[in-house]
């Protein structure tokens, strides 16, 4: 492409988001008022992950329709979109973004399942997590539907892949590669800002608590997602509310019949980036056990939980890791519920290469029998690295860094996307603006998630621009 011809791309670029960008929104809002979060329970032939997440698959569907693409719908686990290319359907370039949430959890201000714009910002479950990115995908693949419907035919296939059940075990990737073949590259726009190269290791287990609860705790539930830092949790505890004592981040209330209910407040966020959260479970824990509101099992269990969230790198249960690739090694308590009369507490890990699912389930294990309780380990993936010295990351590399003014340098992170089930894919997203968005904007997976417009109409350029250059590659 000449520099004449890519400053016109760039001028039509422009034109077109300018022109549908109010319909992006739309588009958007249309999505988040799907709560489409993963419900086994409910599953059934042609809905795997449950009717609401294939509700919001559905929807995506038929956007894509709308926006000209050609949709297949992959018995419900997840679908595709394409625009036609020279190269025919074998040979493709895909991104692959995801239409499921996680659960909503509390302390919005804002309605959760409709989008709210508010000074240059989106909120809503999924506006950056990943409803919002995924529409863009479509707009992007629209761009070049509509030139091929003026004739101009792509080299190679573009496809949207749409996926729905990233939050909780990207089971839907397995399922699309057993029966498609793998795209020529590909890239997630679930992500952060310049580009993502590498994941670390995913983990996650849970604790069960020997003891039967009800002596002086009838309940604990925390949490809405084993994969984020929960910002609430609460207890049903027996005791006289109007004699316990006041503390930070808790409030008492009477729950009638000598029952007391005690919240803990925290502040949320995801898993892999704890920084600044504190975990509610931890502030409950501590505060039952400093007033004696627990049993003799009972204590033994919230004594386990307060090792768990005195820090969030390992260090407190032992699985402490690091390297020069991935840096440390994260672990929170996601979820606290009670089951069948017994405590159930999930931890989430993203763990470096300097250590293994083996190690971390061999030391939490021990860690349970100090504690008489058990431990399973619930899933475990490696990490994952692509080199960035590629003409494909190049490419992507570039554009972001004509558009933004910043350096294009990729880079890794704790989380985990849909790029680790592809041999060649990156993560390459708007995300990562949460230095510059105020207070009451909040980040993917917590209340008040949201992303700021122009963040969007900036992504949507790039986007359209890196698949334009992708498709003069020698692939």
């Amino acid at each position: 492409m000449t520099d004449e011809q890519l400053a016109q791309l760039k001028a039509n670029v422009d034109t077109y988001v300018d022109e549908v960008w109010e319909d992006v929104v739309a588009d958007i809002a249309r999505l988040v008022r799907h709560e489409s979060v993963e419900d086994l329970g409910a599953a059934e032939p042609g809905k795997p992950w449950g009717p609401a997440s294939n509700d919001a698959l559905v929807e995506a569907e038929r956007m894509a329709e709308r926006l000209g693409l050609a949709v297949t719908d992959v018995d419900g686990y997840l679908g595709f979109a394409d625009v036609p290319g020279a190269s025919g359907p074998e040979r493709y370039l895909a991104t692959i973004a995801h239409t499921d949430i996680v659960p909503l959890g509390e302390g919005w201000s804002f309605p959760p399942l409709e989008v709210t714009r508010k000074d240059g910002y989106l909120v809503g479950r999924g506006v950056q997590d990943d409803k919002g990115p995924f529409v863009l995908s479509l707009y992007a693949a629209h761009f070049f539907a509509r030139r091929a419907a003026a004739g101009e035919t792509l080299p190679y296939t573009l496809r949207c892949i749409i996926g729905n059940n990233e939050e909780t075990g990207m089971g839907d990737v397995p399922y699309y590669l057993e029966r498609y073949p793998e795209p020529l590259f590909c890239f997630s726009p679930d992500a952060d800002f310049p580009l993502i190269c590498g994941e670390k290791g995913l983990y996650s287990g849970e604790f069960t608590s020997a003891a039967v609860a009800g002596e002086k705790i009838v309940e604990l539930h925390g949490g809405t997602s084993g994969n984020a830092i929960p910002g609430s949790a609460r207890a049903l505890v027996r005791a006289d509310a109007s004699a316990l004592p006041a503390a930070e981040r808790i409030s008492v209330e009477d729950a009638g019949e000598g029952l007391a209910r005690v919240s803990a407040t925290g502040v949320g966020g995801h898993a892999s980036m704890p920084a600044g959260t504190v975990n509610a479970i931890g502030v409950l824990a501590r505060y039952l056990l400093a007033n004696d509101l627990a049993g003799e099992g009972e204590r033994t269990f919230l004594t386990l939980l307060a090792q768990l969230t005195e820090a969030t790198d390992g260090s407190a249960t032992g699985i402490a890791a690091e390297d020069d690739k991935f840096g440390a090694l994260t672990c929170i308590a996601g979820t606290v519920r009670t089951v069948d009369g017994r405590f159930v507490q999930t931890v989430d890990a993203r763990f470096p290469t300097s250590t293994s699912a083996e190690a971390i389930t061999a030391t939490l294990g021990a860690l349970a029998e100090r504690y008489g309780c058990t431990y399973r380990q619930l899933s475990g993936e490696k990490p994952f690295y692509i080199s960035p010295d590629s003409p494909e990351i190049e490419v992507l590399l570039s554009t972001y860094a004509e558009y933004s003014g910043k350096p294009g340098e990729a880079f890794v992170i704790g989380g985990g996307t849909y790029a680790r089930h592809f041999a060649r894919a990156v993560a390459f997203g708007p995300g990562g603006d949460y230095e510059s968005r105020p207070e009451w904007v909040g980040m993917e997976h917590g209340p008040d998630e949201g992303v700021s417009e122009e963040s969007l109409r900036q992504a949507l350029k790039i986007y359209i621009v890196s698949i334009a250059r992708l498709m003069e590659l020698e692939l």
